[in-house]
Order: C-alpha cells, then structure tokens, then sequence
C-alpha cells in the first residue's frame, strides 16, 4: 500500500493534465463518428496524448493510415531516446520490461528523473505503478470524452487546441527540465528547413527524420550534458 500511495503522489501533478486533454480526445473522436470502445482501443493501444487529437483530422481529412502510423511512430520516437537511460533498470523487472518501455511518456519520464524513493517502498513497484496508473487514467478519460460527446451536443469547433497547448506545454517543461538542448534545437532546425523546402503539406516526416537521426549520432553528447541521468542505467 505504501507503494501505491507514493506512486499515487507522485503522479498527482499530471493527473488533471490527462483527464482534460484525454477527455477533450475523446469527445472529438465522437464528433468524428467513433464511439466509446474506439476511445478505449485508442486509448489503451495507441495511448500517445496528442497525437490521438491529430490523428482525429488526419483520418477524417483521407490520410492513408499507414502514413498516420509512420507519424505517430516518429512523433513518439523520443520515447526511446527517453528510454535509453533506464533499460538496465527495467530489464530487472523481468515480464513488466515491455510495458515499462511502452508506456514511458513525457510526463513518467519527467517524474522518474526527479523522484527520490524513501527506503520503505519497493523501487520497482512504485516505478511500476507510476507507468500503470497514468495509462488507465488516460485511457479511462479517453472513454468518458466520447461517452460525454454522445450526450452532450454542442459546438466542438476549437476544441482541437488543446493538442497545440498541449505540444506548447511538453515543449516548455523539456526545455526547462532536460539537461540538453541538442533536441530541441535539433527539432527547431529541421522544421524550419524542411517546411521552407518541401512546404506545409510535406515537411513533417522528414523533419521528424532528420531530428530523430541528429540525436541518434549526438546521443553521447546530449546523454552527458544531462548529467543526472548516467546514474539510473
């Protein structure tokens, strides 16, 4: 119980940010033409915070869903650039490693740079709850968005910037908190070229490319301008 409970506060600062944003996912997947169940599938499966909104316009608007699926993997892509400081230490989790690793968002990974576990709790078990909790709670307002967009009828005209205010959130709270501001600027650079270049419609995918590549070959340098990070490995 005293694992649960601490998991439970440390999580406490993002709560409301997923309620509000998976609620909001939710309700336009309805407005779209998709119930309950799809938000839980989405939810569940998919569960990247966000990018579900965007997904909601790209599937109405006819992208190809295979082209929704390369976006969405490049997106979350840093995910695994987050997940590279703590593969030895999920790996001691044994049959929880492929979940830890699946559902490290931004938020998680800003509270597992920053947690200071007391002696009385099992590490891995409040690492554990913190990657399990946040991921029902996301999915469970997912389902009540869409539950509340088939009874409450209203104009949902706006409603999609909530993924804006959510990108604008996670990229000041990164640029505050991470070590290294390779990415970003990385990120910055590529946008700005390849939306000169190749133009609204085409710029995302190869910007997202080129980003991911640039921290892939500097991965050594950003790792040691974070610092903190080398000692959870």
């Amino acid at each position: 119980m005293k694992n649960f409970s601490f998991a439970v506060k440390e999580i406490i600062p993002i709560m409301f940010e997923y309620i509000f944003v998976g609620i909001a996912f939710g309700m336009l997947l309805n407005d779209a033409g998709y119930n309950a169940v799809w938000a839980f599938i989405c939810g569940f499966f998919i569960y990247a915070g966000s990018m579900q909104i965007v997904m909601i316009s790209l599937m109405t608007s006819g992208v190809p869903l295979y082209m929704i699926a390369v976006m969405t993997f490049f997106i979350n892509a840093r995910h695994i650039f987050y997940g590279l400081g703590f593969v030895n230490k999920f790996r001691k989790m044994g049959w929880k490693y492929p979940y830890m690793v699946l559902t490290m968002t931004d938020e998680t990974y800003s509270i597992r740079c920053n947690i200071k576990y007391p002696e009385e709790v099992d590490e891995q078990k409040v690492d554990f709850y913190i990657a399990l909790l946040p991921h029902l709670l996301w999915t469970v307002s997912c389902v009540i968005g869409a539950m509340l967009g088939g009874i409450l009828h209203f104009d949902m005209t706006g409603i999609e910037f909530s993924a804006t205010a959510f990108f604008v959130t996670v990229c000041v709270n990164q640029w505050t908190q991470f070590g290294s501001r390779i990415p970003a600027v990385a990120g910055l650079i590529s946008a700005v070229l390849f939306y000169i270049i190749l133009g609204a419609d085409n710029f995302l995918l190869p910007a997202l490319s080129v980003s991911l590549v640039v921290l892939i070959i500097m991965k050594d340098k950003v790792m040691l301008q974070m610092g903190g990070m080398q000692d959870v490995r």
